[in-house]
């Protein structure tokens, strides 16, 4: 297979490139220097006349004979105090009080695949026979005054234009040394030309996309919530003006970690920009000793010159190739139900299975049993003031435990799943009783409390050896096949009492350290094992997680028309099949806004799928509008799972949103239309697919009939025909379904218009009159 890395060694010259991106990097008077960065371009001997050498005004040399002005040079890792007055991209204090250091280079190894980073999550290579897949590149950086090495790693995988970028740093000197920054990734690119797209929000409106043009100085997001939180997203695009959907140049920053982080873009006056992204430096202070080393987490970046939507596709396969455990990344998941929405704290083991049994009924495969089944006593979990911490069964809810709730729920015919929330306590548990000392807290003063919980140190290994003994021996005395990790309070009074104060900068980095080694122990032990990652819905929605949970609760807002929003933002770095999603009740408990179970059932299929909502309550007419839908959604899930995800009409001013996903081969696609406000005596209304092989012929089918679209009545106060534009209708289920008799309440299917793919593409679909506010429409197109 061709080489991925090209290396010039007479000339210190590195040029990756997979034929979709290039990055050339040189060594110029023993700094690390980046040439170039973006669309692949031939390689060539000597890339050298790129080098930025032009004299400027008050720029300083290295030394008294050097030419390179380093303010003005592209550096690969910027540094504190030596002449480049931006941001630097490590700095090390030492035992005079100097913070200078000196990196030069000192050498580069090329190897086939992709090391893993020591108790971090990663991306991995994917090797098939005589091809390993990605190539890295590891460059020694040495400052001779105290000893340090810093190497710089970077991984390009062949198929994807992206670069996976790490540093470790080592100390080699007789002295300790405190690292104060270190960023994960630095790039310098030569002009300012750019806008930057960052995703914010708070709880139940998480990563919304805003779009600036970069300026002079720095903007930024960042965390000191000791998670990625749901405020600012650890993910970025630098997009070209006028790049879009469909075309234009980008490229994207990704953090695969899941604690504090700073990602920002700073604008010289000379029109130069520098992108950073990195664990925030505030309150971050990690002290090195002599012999010892610090990895920092894997940064991530992506580029395109085809469109943001191909950057997402890319970023998807990303994850689902290079990221998420083998085991789950591209197999389908149970449809769920979970209890929480449905009984909150107030429930028995008859309820329970009540609805266990009227959730099988309608096709559901997995029964998740939510918060309070634990706790015993004055410390039972009837409310959240008390249990948290103590993962041993209530007798009096569960009279079998856990092990005979499972294997009832077996019984049913549906696998079983179990709510933890292993970074919390209440003082009214055994555990915090027994180890106060195991909270974070700072000495003598009060802490803050949310939920009357508090966080337990995961810094401390004996905590993190207690949690795990107590959720094992949980599952491993009962059949359950899903977790659903929940993460409700933020870090305060960060302190770890059980190292001194030298070492107090490190208490958010070894923290999250404890949490991946938890993943890690309990993934280990139960390889099958689906853990859904949650943090008050999605505070805590990042790459690190995905790296672990092949699912994250995307928010905590289950109303379908919020949901629109959350999950086209999310969808911008995340696949479909990431984005746990459910249909709750109506009216919906975050909003009180009301809407049709086919409303709320086609924006969920868009994830990965599942109910929240109390089944026991509903009529025979609305369970099976239940039913079709699983079964809909079984039929489809391959592909809506799997299929590339086009963005079609963005939902921000509330009036309609689409997307829509492909197949790999263009043979098969399905389109989500939706109307969040309707509009009287509206224009006409067309929708353009995308991703369609323009030569191919297909058929086109809308998705009708109870639990999936507007009904025959609505239609005709519409005033709208399916014959007026040629497309049939169709309910769920399959013809072969009803050919074998299987009861999916299935009605035969109507077929549908035939139109070429570059019609659906150029000329679109007609949707003028979908329907009133909160309506939706799903089209299956099908290549002939």
């Amino acid at each position: 297979m061709t080489s991925l890395i090209t290396v010039n060694e007479d000339l210190n010259q590195f040029h990756l490139t997979n034929g979709r991106v290039s990055m050339i990097l040189k060594v110029v008077e023993g700094k690390l220097i980046n040439l170039y960065t973006g669309a692949a371009v031939p390689d060539r001997p000597d890339f050298g006349y790129l080098v930025d050498d032009g004299f400027r005004v008050q720029a300083t040399t290295a030394d008294e004979h050097g030419e390179l002005h380093i303010e003005q040079s592209r550096q690969e890792f910027p540094e504190y105090g030596r002449g480049d007055f931006r941001g630097p991209a490590i700095t090390v204090l030492q035992g005079n009080g100097s913070r200078i250091t000196d990196f030069r280079y000192a050498g580069f190894r090329v190897a086939p695949g992709k090391p893993e980073l020591e108790g971090l999550p990663a991306t991995y290579a994917t090797s098939v026979p005589g091809d390993t897949g990605a190539e890295t590149l590891s460059i020694d950086l040495v400052d001779d005054l105290t000893g340090l090495t810093a190497t710089l790693n970077y991984t390009i995988f062949r198929d994807e234009p992206v670069i996976a970028r790490s540093v470790l740093v080592a100390n080699h000197g007789d002295e300790p040394v405190t690292i104060e920054r270190i960023a994960s990734l630095n790039l310098d690119l030569p002009d300012s030309d750019y806008e930057m797209i960052e995703f914010t929000g708070a709880w139940a409106r998480e990563r919304e996309p805003h779009r600036q043009p970069l300026h002079p100085g720095v903007q930024s997001v960042a965390s000191m919530w000791g998670a990625s939180s749901p405020y600012f997203s650890p993910n970025a695009l630098f997009a070209r003006p006028d790049t879009n959907e469909d075309r234009g140049e980008a490229f994207s920053l990704s953090f695969v970690y899941s604690g504090n982080f700073d990602l920002h873009a700073e604008v010289d006056a000379y029109g130069a920009t520098r992108l950073q992204l990195g664990i925030n430096p505030a309150g971050f202070a990690w002290r090195l000793a002599p012999g010892d080393s610090f990895q920092s987490p894997e940064a991530l970046l992506g580029y395109t010159d085809r469109g943001l939507n191909a950057l997402s596709q890319t970023l998807h396969r990303i994850v689902l190739d290079h990221l998420e455990r083998p085991q789950w990344a591209r197999r389908e998941r149970p449809i769920l139900i979970n209890n929480w929405e449905a009984t909150y704290f107030d429930f028995t083991e008859e309820k329970l299975l009540e609805l266990a049994r009227i959730a099988h009924r309608a096709g559901i495969e997995l029964f998740v049993l939510d918060d309070g089944w634990f706790g015993r006593g004055d410390h039972a979990r009837v409310n959240d003031r008390a249990g948290l911490g103590d993962w041993i069964t209530n007798p009096e809810r569960l009279p079998e435990g856990i092990a005979g709730i499972a294997r009832k729920i077996n019984e049913i015919g549906m696998r079983f799943g179990l709510w933890f929330e292993p970074e919390m306590v209440n003082r009214a548990t055994d555990l915090y009783e027994a180890h106060p000392d195991w909270v974070i807290a700072t000495p003598g003063r009060e802490s803050a409390v949310y939920r009357q919980q508090y966080v337990l140190n995961f810094a401390n290994p004996a905590v993190v050896d207690h949690i795990y003994e107590r959720m094992h021996a949980i599952l491993d005395s009962a059949n359950v096949a899903y977790i659903k990790w929940d993460m409700n309070r933020f870090i305060t009074e960060a302190y770890d009492a059980t190292r001194g104060a030298e070492h107090q900068g490190e208490v958010f980095h070894r923290y999250i350290l404890g949490v991946y080694a938890l993943y890690r122990r309990l993934l280990a032990a139960f390889p099958d094992l689906i853990i859904e990652g949650c943090a008050s819905g999605g505070s805590r929605f990042d790459m690190g997680i995905l790296a672990y949970s092949p699912q994250i609760w995307t928010s905590d807002d289950t109303d379908a028309v919020e949901r629109l929003s959350i999950q086209y933002g999310t969808s911008y770095f995340f696949p479909v099949s990431s984005m746990g999603a459910h249909v709750s009740i109506t009216p919906n408990h975050q909003t009180g806004r009301s809407e049709s179970l086919a409303m709320r059932g086609s924006v969920a299929m868009f994830g990965t799928f599942g109910y929240e909502m109390d089944l026991t309550q509903v009529g025979e007419d609305e369970l099976d509008e239940i039913a079709r839908q699983v079964a809909f959604f079984k039929e489809h899930a391959p592909l809506l799972h799997n299929g590339d995800l086009y963005r079609l009409r963005a939902p921000y001013d509330h009036r309609q949103a689409a997307w829509m996903v492909v197949s790999a081969d263009q043979a098969h696609a399905i389109v989500g239309d939706y109307v969040i406000l309707g509009m009287p005596n509206r224009h006409k209304s067309r929708l353009r697919l995308r991703g369609l092989d323009a030569d191919a012929m297909y058929r086109v089918t809308t998705v009708l009939g109870p639990g999936l679209g507007p009904d025959d009545a609505l239609r005709g106060r519409l005033g709208y025909s399916a014959e007026d534009e040629g497309i049939g209708a169709r309910t769920t289920g399959t013809s072969a379904d009803a050919e074998s008799g299987t009861d999916t309440k299935a009605a035969p299917i109507t077929p549908g218009v035939v139109r070429s793919g570059a019609e659906l593409m150029h000329i679109g679909i007609n949707d003028t009159n979908i329907g009133p506010d909160f309506t939706s429409r799903l089209y299956l197109i099908d290549r002939l």
